[in-house]
């Protein structure tokens, strides 16, 4: 049995500033660091085959950790990537990622399908994270859109 995610979020953005928020290093500060004093490190080679890494937490403990490799690219309307998840306090694991950015009357789809989770629970604790994860996103975004 497949245990995915399918979120959807439409953003009063384009689909260039919500790609570009959603895979730019600086904008991931925004992004991941939503609690007082956690640090986020992020590095992206934007490229197939290349690897994107994001660390965050609070300073004084281990991070989480999400290191993703690319597997297709197509800025700004798709992307297609591998995502090890590790958390300080549980066993890591792997998903597959594909996140479309349409244009929608001036605005933005985002549609992520999360494929490969171990189990249900493992599922529904990612997505109940993905709701506001998308509303820091679309502050990015339009943070880029503004310049």
């Amino acid at each position: 049995m497949s245990h995915d995610l399918r979120v959807e979020r439409v953003f009063d953005a384009a689909p260039e500033d919500v790609f570009d928020a959603f895979t730019d290093p600086a904008a991931q500060q925004e992004l991941y660091g939503d609690e007082p004093g956690w640090i986020v490190e992020a590095s992206c080679d934007l490229r197939v085959g290349g690897k994107w890494s994001i660390s965050f937490g609070p300073a004084d403990e281990e991070p989480f950790v999400e290191s993703n490799v690319f597997k297709e690219v197509d800025r700004p309307r798709h992307l297609v990537y591998r995502s090890t998840f590790t958390s300080p306090d549980a066993a890591g694991f792997d998903t597959d990622m594909d996140v479309t950015f349409e244009e929608a009357g001036g605005k933005t789809r985002m549609t992520i399908v999360q494929s490969g989770f171990p189990d249900a629970g493992t599922r529904d604790g990612m997505g109940e994270g993905w709701p506001g994860f998308a509303h820091r996103l679309e502050r990015a975004a339009q943070k880029k859109a503004a310049g």
